[in-house]
């Protein structure tokens, strides 16, 4: 396995390439945060159906997934840093096609397909932006490093969404999505700032392509705790990939909010992420990686169980928060400890093959969990959903998972 040459006192924050990048992602997620507002209100604004929004998520998650089988071997076999920068110029030029064509007329096909086309892109980029952190930040500090992108990425996430509210309500959702199109204009240009030393990886010997395919996936089930981890987050992604979509409807439909207010809840829940990743460093030292991982599920199906017994609007904001806080914690974990153990020149193709596995059912979860509250309401789905989060970090006791110290193995 490849070591890290850099010194471990090392600052991140006297680190220059690392700071551009922490501030241009930073960025881009703001922007995200003005899509994920401002396309399920696109759609039950034209069409009133919960069940559209599920079936339009679960169509991204499907392209998303079918990328994820790809992405890997473009992160371990190409420039990432020019990787990084042509996913966010291709999602600049699809997001801002939406806002463009509706100038002409709402024609909700569009969104079929540049949404999964986006989601696609999307997967290559994020496969490619897990592989880079690490060179970025060095394999003692990926865990810090992490926590701060995703920390100040909770930030932006906070005053994105209600800010997409705003924009949403009075200039409509096309407004919102054009924003989020200029923010990966940002996140490109700050890419470019930094060197292209930081991102150099040993490549791989070449071998049979399909071979090359499933490197990434025989490495993570040759390891008992990443095989264990991907096997119960592939369906706790299931039960959990369209809740978004279930919140906003139960905000919308049940308790008759604006535009306005759906974007305040979610920027309140973007604060319980923002705390999650500040704390998850200084909790994993102290707790280690098991017991913090599987107590952040335990607390997520809960939280979950108790979105259906909410009935006010600041009730489902805070219970988010605590949600959102604790699927940051245990996702901050889960990436990291990929990251601490992966060979570097694997590395793209293991996370590739994680979240192709990790995602492959959640489009159906999406499109059922929508289905299920148009047909039986918001509250059974939360009910469901959180009894089988909880089962599923129960379960997990019972399994390499809950080792405090796998990365030493």
């Amino acid at each position: 396995m490849e070591t890290d040459t850099r010194p471990a006192a090392r600052s991140l924050w006297r680190d220059r390439d690392f700071l551009i990048f922490w501030c241009a992602q930073t960025l881009s997620v703001a922007g995200d945060s003005f899509a994920l507002i401002a396309v399920p209100l696109l759609i039950l604004n034209v069409t009133g159906s919960v069940a559209q929004m599920g079936l339009l998520t679960g169509v991204s998650g499907a392209a998303s997934v079918a990328a994820g089988v790809f992405a890997g071997v473009l992160a371990d076999r190409f420039d990432r840093r020019r990787l990084l920068i042509a996913c966010d110029l291709v999602r600049l030029v699809l997001y801002v096609t939406i806002p463009v064509v509706w100038l002409f007329g709402q024609h909700i096909w569009l969104l079929y397909t540049v949404l999964p086309m986006a989601a696609a892109v999307g997967m290559v980029f994020q496969v490619t932006y897990v592989s880079a952190v690490r060179g970025l930040a060095g394999e003692q500090r990926v865990t810090e490093a992490n926590g701060m992108l995703y920390a100040t990425a909770a930030a932006a996430g906070i005053l994105g969404p209600t800010l997409a509210g705003v924009v949403s309500g009075h200039l409509g959702p096309t407004a919102a999505i054009a924003i989020n199109a200029a923010s990966f204009g940002l996140s490109a240009f700050g890419v470019l700032l930094t060197r292209s030393s930081r991102y150099a990886v040993e490549p791989a010997p070449k071998g049979r392509p399909w071979r090359e395919l499933l490197a990434g996936a025989e490495f993570l089930f040759r390891q008992p705790v990443l095989r264990t981890m991907t096997i119960l987050l592939t369906f706790f992604i299931f039960m959990t990939l369209g809740l978004t979509d279930i919140v906003i409807y139960r905000l919308k439909h049940d308790l008759g909010q604006a535009d306005s207010v759906v974007g305040i809840v979610l920027g309140v829940g973007a604060a319980g992420t923002m705390v999650g990743s500040m704390l998850v460093a200084r909790m994993r030292r102290i707790l280690g990686f098991g017991p913090l991982w599987i107590g952040a599920g335990i607390v997520s199906g809960l939280a979950i169980l108790g979105l259906g017994l909410a009935g006010s609007v600041w009730g489902v904001a805070a219970i988010m928060a605590l949600y959102l806080a604790c699927v940051s914690l245990a996702g901050i974990c889960s990436m990291s400890l990929r990251q601490q153990v992966t060979p570097a020149h694997l590395l793209g193709r293991v996370t590739s093959a994680f979240w192709t596995i990790h995602f492959s059912l959640g489009p159906v979860g999406a499109a059922a969990l929508g289905w299920a509250a148009a047909r039986y309401g918001a509250t059974a789905v939360f009910f469901f959903a959180g009894a089988s989060c909880l089962l599923l970090a129960l379960i997990a006791l019972a399994t390499p998972v809950r080792q405090r110290y796998p990365e030493r193995a």
